[in-house]
């Protein structure tokens, strides 16, 4: 019985009951989880939501990771846990969304930073666990590497322990996501067309093919060199690539949306011919409109499918600003316009509004929208209370009826304004948003913004009208959206988080 029960376990990746594998992946549970985490030094762990959409667009690639280090006889081990069954491992482990991947080392757990591609994966595991540049010794070597991935930076160093090569290794041990290599070989300086003591390429499978770093030699230069030439002159937004835009070192982007089945190739084409004078200062985006996840984006940005194609640029700062073109030229040469207005500081930020309701005013709860705002919420004579929404928010939701009563009970209050204001297709300048539902409270005969903490119920919030906004005043809090939402969204916040 022994050498069968041996071989099952060795094909269904189960031995002495502990560990069951899933196309190289382990899964994991409450009874061995703990066990895992201390018998490998190096393991990444995805929490994940077997109905979460974007957990089953990262299976194949986490498969795909795990087996590439299968392979290569690697020490580093990646492992599945199901949250929804596992529940009090992800609360353990502060699970907040689908999927949460966690690298643990000796036990110990940190967040992992990096893309969804195996490859992303697999080379930021590499840098965590080994040196932060890989020694090449021969062509060969140096080769495979430049095959194997889509970006590889090169050191070329006589002198391994000099300043210049200290200072290069010091940026590929911060940059995670892109495999470095090292060398001194004089061979390689010959087929590589390296002609100076001290080099640094860049080779890519795009563009230009490779970029040659020049001046002195600085772990910030090597980082900023590597930032601006990392990724396409310009990218499409995936949820493949959405972490290496938002997680970039340019935060000024420019959005080109549009329907890739309808348009023309010219309008890409343009779009790349303006990208070129921009390189490292604004990251050109394009967006396709035809495929269903980029439709929040398009409601963020305030626009419809059939204003498309457009242009807008958002500066990723803390309050994520918004310009607009002041025509509608989208080649190359008003492209160009456009992003450079942007830089000179020619452009006012855009803000959205829709156009005032013929009834706004005719139920107790007043609405606003971006051109009666001020008007209304900034009425010296009376205290106006107002919760700013998404119409997909299911706290929002769950708020409306509480919010119609509170309207309802002081509508006879010729002082006391209750408004709503859908905030996905209107804002204000200096009222920022950044979660659903934000109540804020604006006091008669102030310039003053008070925020809304206290408990959303029709008892609260009366006794923080009554009070002329003092009980229940304090700071905002962030809260999350409806648990399913957040739960798409998160995906990868690292997305997208994120996600625009």
């Amino acid at each position: 019985m022994f050498v069968p029960l041996l071989i099952v376990a060795y094909l269904t990746g189960s031995f002495a009951g502990e560990y069951t594998q899933d196309k190289g992946v382990l899964v994991l549970g409450k009874d061995n989880f703990e066990d895992a985490i201390n018998e490998y030094k190096y393991i990444l762990v995805e929490f994940y939501a077997p109905w979460c959409g974007h957990c089953k667009a990262l299976a194949p690639e986490y498969e795909k990771a795990a087996q590439t280090l299968n392979e290569e006889g690697s020490e580093i081990k990646l492992a599945k846990v199901d949250a929804t069954v596992e529940t009090s491992l992800a609360e353990k482990y502060e699970v907040r969304g689908y999927p949460t991947m966690k690298f643990f080392r000796d036990g110990k757990p940190s967040e992992y930073q990096a893309g969804r591609t195996a490859a992303d994966m697999v080379n930021w595991l590499k840098k965590k666990t080994g040196p932060p540049a890989a020694n090449l010794e021969t062509i060969e070597a140096a080769k495979a590497m430049i095959e194997k991935d889509e970006v590889v930076v090169i050191g070329f160093f006589k002198d391994q322990d000099s300043e210049a090569a200290k200072a290069f290794k010091g940026a590929a041990a911060g940059i995670d996501d892109i495999p470095f290599g090292v060398t001194s070989n004089k061979d390689l300086y010959k087929e590589f067309e390296v002609d100076t003591e001290n080099g640094v390429v860049l080779f890519k499978k795009f563009d230009e093919g490779r970029n040659t770093y020049e001046g002195e030699i600085t772990s910030e230069g090597v980082s900023k060199f590597v930032a601006a030439n990392k990724l396409p002159l310009i990218v499409e937004f995936t949820q493949e690539s959405a972490q290496k835009i938002f997680g970039g070192e340019v935060k000024s982007h420019i959005l080109l949306f549009l329907n890739k089945e309808k348009e023309p190739e010219e309008m890409i084409k343009d779009f790349r011919s303006a990208a070129a004078g921009f390189k490292g200062k604004v990251l050109f985006i394009y967006i396709n409109i035809a495929d269903e996840d980029n439709a929040r984006i398009l409601e963020f940005f305030g626009l419809k499918a059939e204003e498309c194609p457009a242009t807008r640029i958002i500066q990723l700062d803390e309050d994520m600003t918004k310009y607009k073109p002041q025509s509608k030229d989208l080649s190359a040469e008003g492209i160009k316009k456009f992003v450079q207005d942007f830089l000179d500081g020619n452009l006012k930020p855009h803000l959205m509004t829709e156009e005032i309701p013929e009834d706004w005013d005719k139920n107790p709860v007043k609405v606003l929208v971006g051109k009666n705002f001020d008007a209304v919420a900034r009425n010296k004579d009376k205290d106006v209370l107002v919760e700013f929404y998404a119409p997909w928010c299911g706290h929002c939701k769950q708020l409306a009826p509480i919010w119609d009563q509170l309207g309802e009970k002081f509508k006879d209050r010729a002082d006391i304004v209750v408004a709503k204001m859908d905030s996905t297709a209107n804002e204000i300048e200096d009222v920022k948003i950044s979660s659903f539902p934000t109540i804020k409270f604006f006091p008669k005969n102030s310039d003053q913004i008070v925020d809304y903490n206290g408990e959303r119920t029709l008892e609260g919030l009366t006794k923080f009208l009554e009070s002329g906004g003092k009980d229940g005043a304090g700071p905002a809090d962030e809260e999350e959206e409806d648990e399913e939402e957040e739960e798409e969204e998160t995906a990868g916040e690292g997305e997208t988080h994120d996600e625009l």
